[in-house]
């Protein structure tokens, strides 16, 4: 007896309504697109590229129903000759009014000839930095810029300068005056900011910790490869919680036999991703100081990470590292960093260079400007025929000759030994507050293509801001300076929310 009747193939569902709408619409362009027949729209001759954008658009929404495509081979090929997903054009193509970065402009922005104040021998180094910034970097930076990558070609133009290691005389090093040194790195920013930084952890961070606080045999050890670039340094200080209050270091080293671990976290660190040794700073579980150590890359427990999604810097491969019993031999100890006041020698130091970039990246920008001015037309003239462009290009200029001015200053004060560490962050401070306000003008000045790498300065207005916050920011510098000035600390609030000799109740 059958229970059941045979099973049978179900019959297809009946097209739905939206299929039909889909494939009326697609016999409509045909016919609409017929020139003047059939055959000659199924090949592509004639159609228009709104019709080719249309059945393309048709196609897609086909294609997840199962049914096979509707273009052939041939024509999906020819579709990007239409203008369907055609990679963009060369700047120089698009916009052929005005010369982008990468052919960098004539420096004009020493309008007050303040090159005069410099010796010639500062004079032929800045020329020579200068010369290898625009012939090699200045051609290739915006790509990576674009992509967050570093540019590892550029190592080998930046060696042959023969600057890292700055003030440091021997082991391979320059010893070149801190004005010197200054010069060199506002050379380097006023093409890239980012190369700048670089430079800066390698040199006046890494570099100089090592060649001010190390011994001798760390010297000998180290110094001679960083100083040709053939190992890459950084340096290892900013902590997730501590920030601006960088002596209040959670990262500990504890004495084992024959040297020490290491534990915490760092982040914000300069070419963490692929320094081959890293100056890393902890607190000394014995004497609660700070100490300084020599981590190699590759040591077990060391970890460096990139950080992803800057706005500005993004050459610059920043990164938290995490170190877990990292074990340091008592050789790589340096043994001249016994307190946080040891560090500030360095940073002392690096604060000028800070101070400097600035001034290099404004002079960029500005150099970019007045031949964007020269070039660029409407209303039947040049740019720099209107009145307010040339209001804004003097403010650059005034910014300029003032931030170089102090800068200037600031270097001849150290090299006399009367710099103190307010009018470090003074100038610090102020080039930077100044800087924001040049690129934001410049990037005006330059209207759409103001927001375009290619121009320069919208990588500029991206990079002064990180110049802005990092080796201290506008506040912590300003109070800095304001605790010299007034003799009253005011950076660390009193832990109960209460200030010395005020209550609440007092008007």
């Amino acid at each position: 007896m059958v229970l059941f009747p045979p099973a049978s193939s179900p019959s297809p569902p009946p097209p739905s309504l939206s299929l039909c709408v889909l494939l009326f619409l697609f016999l409509l362009l045909l016919i609409i697109n017929s020139r003047p027949s059939h055959s000659r729209v199924m090949t592509g001759e004639g159609m228009d590229e709104k019709g080719w954008r249309r059945l393309a658009r048709i196609n897609q929404q086909l294609q997840p129903k199962g049914i096979p495509s509707l273009l052939s081979p041939s024509q999906l090929e020819s579709m990007p000759t239409l203008g369907v997903g055609l990679p963009a054009l060369d700047i120089a193509s698009a916009f052929p009014q005005a010369t982008p970065a990468s052919t960098f402009p004539t420096s004009v922005s020493d309008y007050f000839g303040l090159e005069d104040l410099l010796s010639p021998e500062d004079v032929a180094l800045r020329k020579r930095v200068r010369r290898v910034m625009e012939e090699h970097v200045a051609p290739v930076v915006t790509k990576y810029w674009e992509k967050a990558e570093f540019p590892f070609e550029i190592i080998p133009h930046l060696a042959s300068l023969k600057i890292a290691g700055g003030t440091i005389k021997g082991y391979g090093c320059p010893g070149l005056s801190i004005l010197s040194h200054a010069l060199v790195g506002a050379e380097i920013a006023r093409v890239d900011a980012s190369c700048c930084t670089f430079a800066l952890v390698h040199s006046s961070l890494c570099m100089s910790t090592i060649g001010m606080l190390g011994n001798e045999e760390q010297k000998q050890k180290y110094l001679p490869s960083l100083a040709r670039f053939d190992t890459i340094g950084c340096w290892a200080l900013t902590e997730p919680a501590y920030g601006s209050d960088a002596s209040s270091l959670n990262t500990t080293a504890v004495k084992v036999e024959g040297g020490w671990l290491l534990n915490g976290q760092k982040r914000w660190i300069g070419n963490a991703t692929f320094a081959d040794i890293v100056v890393v700073f902890a607190r000394n579980t014995q004497t609660n100081q700070i100490n300084g150590f020599i981590v190699k890359k590759g040591t077990p427990g060391y970890r460096a990470t990139k950080i992803e999604n800057k706005i500005g810097l993004r050459i610059v491969q920043n990164g938290d590292i995490i170190m877990k019993d990292v074990f340091i031999p008592d050789e790589d100890r340096l043994t001249g960093i016994n307190s946080f006041q040891d560090t500030n020698k360095v940073l002392a130091v690096s604060r000028i260079m800070v101070a400097w970039l600035p001034i290099g990246v404004c002079m960029g920008v500005y150099d970019i400007c007045y031949r964007y001015l020269q070039e660029r037309k409407q209303f039947g003239a040049p740019l720099a025929a209107l009145q307010i462009n040339q209001e804004k290009l003097v403010r650059m200029l005034g910014n300029i000759q003032a931030m170089f001015l102090l800068g200037w200053k600031l270097c001849k004060m150290y090299e006399s030994g009367k710099m103190t560490p307010g009018q470090a962050s003074l100038c610090k401070a102020w080039n930077t507050l100044r800087a924001r306000e040049t690129v934001a003008l410049g990037r005006e000045l330059l209207g759409g293509n103001g927001i375009l790498s290619d121009f320069l300065v919208a990588k500029a207005f991206c990079d002064i801001e990180p110049i802005y916050t990092y080796e201290g920011t506008y506040d912590i510098n300003t109070l800095v300076t304001g605790r010299e000035i007034t003799g009253i600390a005011s950076i660390k609030p009193s832990a109960s929310g209460k200030i010395k000799g005020f209550t609440a109740s007092q008007k």
